[in-house]
């Protein structure tokens, strides 16, 4: 039902392409250029010394010899200081010199990753890119995509987004529509889980972090802060990845007893996800997969390892697998959907690709409006979750995909 049919759907995408501006990714990879070398300058300026910025063994030396920004610095097995982006984060509140490290490697990325390499992926013969969609090598059932890998383009930074202005409609006459699934995975976790309290948030179509603020602090929804807002919003996604104490107070930079005290008040008022995670944690062990609401299996064999680290692991698969896994059927099967009734309307319009939850159509403006009602109503239909949790699909529309996202 999900697998065989989509294969016809991306050969169709693949086939398809999307136009991409290569004028603003020109005068963008310009503009990353400069800014590289205004944060590198700083980084050199700070440090008192010029080295290769882009060696991590320079900059390890640099880093814990010379300017002795952490005592306990880790290394690597090679013996060079550790540099990684995790490591990097965790000192950039304190240094500037870090946080000038971290743009410098942003821009540099990006530029090479996307800015620069997208117009050598333009196939001469449609003047278009081409990305492969490959259905069976991500566990979990996503769709991954690669030359150019268009699942990773970022989205949280602002310098990351701008690499959206670059997918641009065929011509004159079309438009870019995104469409895309409003906290899908959350709602699946409400539906898997039956839990009243959220199952209940979403079916009065409330601001779910909102909602789960309100519990998690004893107070009425209007009492909510920003702040509180966002701490909820981190719970919310952190647990279904098997976050604990640690990892959210190291997330929201917060003290672990705070951290503790929110997830024990989250776990007393959403009794049903807890209740999920042990079930499914003990349905694993026993079976040794987990499944999605499809029914698609993740094998987990190192569910009942007798390493602490390595079967913890495991267990936050065996958590997240059937959300994620659930997440990526049902964008499969509104593929499958959304492309039988553009055919069934005889509609000109072209679906031309995917990204995680969502989906973007290169649309006749004057099909857009039909284009948009259809593709949501789609979306929306195309599985039906357990305890009635409503499923919402939201859609722009744009002369490129960040507008129209």
């Amino acid at each position: 039902d999900v697998e065989n049919p989509l294969v016809k759907v991306l050969t169709e995408m693949e086939f398809e392409g999307v136009r991409v501006d290569t004028e603003f990714l020109n005068e963008y990879s310009k503009e990353l250029e400069k800014e590289a070398k205004i944060a590198e300058e700083s980084v050199y300026k700070i440090a008192g010394v010029r080295f290769n910025l882009a060696s991590p063994k320079q900059l390890g030396e640099v880093l814990f010899e010379k300017l002795m920004l952490d005592p306990k610095a880790k290394k690597t097995k090679t013996g060079q200081y550790a540099t990684g982006e995790d490591v990097l984060q965790k000192l950039a509140h304190q240094f500037p010199i870090v946080s000038d490290i971290l743009i410098f490697r942003e821009l540099t990325k990006l530029k090479s990753t996307y800015v620069d390499a997208l117009p050598l992926l333009i196939n001469p013969k449609t003047g278009r890119v081409h990305t492969t969609y490959a259905q069976a090598v991500a566990v979990t059932g996503r769709l991954s995509s690669n030359n150019p890998n268009l699942q990773n383009i970022p989205v949280r930074s602002d310098r990351g987004k701008e690499i959206r202005k670059a997918f641009i409609p065929r011509d004159s006459d079309h438009v870019l529509i995104s469409a895309d699934y409003s906290q899908i995975e959350l709602r699946i976790v409400a539906a898997i889980s039956g839990d009243p309290n959220m199952c209940e948030a979403f079916r009065l179509g409330k601001d779910i972090h909102t909602a789960t603020a309100a519990k998690v602090y004893g107070i009425e929804e209007e009492a909510v802060t920003k702040e509180m807002r966002y701490k909820a919003k981190s719970v919310n996604f952190g647990i279904i990845y098997g976050q604990g104490a640690f990892g959210l107070a190291e997330n929201l930079g917060i003290s672990r007893t705070e951290a503790k005290t929110i997830i024990d008040n989250y776990k007393k008022e959403f009794p049903g996800i807890t209740q999920y995670m042990a079930s499914t944690i003990q349905f694993a062990k026993e079976k040794g997969y987990v499944e999605t609401l499809m029914g698609r299996k993740r094998w987990l064999r190192d569910i009942n390892s007798t390493n602490f680290t390595v079967r913890g692991f495991a267990e936050r698969n065996a958590i997240n697998s059937p959300i994620q896994g659930s997440a990526a059927d049902m964008v499969k099967l509104a593929m499958i959907k959304v492309q039988a009734a553009i055919k069934k309307n005889k509609l000109k319009s072209k679906m031309i690709l995917q990204v995680h939850d969502e989906l973007i159509f290169d649309a006749l403006k004057e099909e857009a409006e039909e284009m948009k009602k259809l593709i949501l109503e789609n979306m929306e239909n195309a599985m039906i979750l357990p305890n009635n949790v409503p499923v919402l699909a939201e859609a722009g529309i744009g002369d490129n995909w960040l507008v129209a996202h």
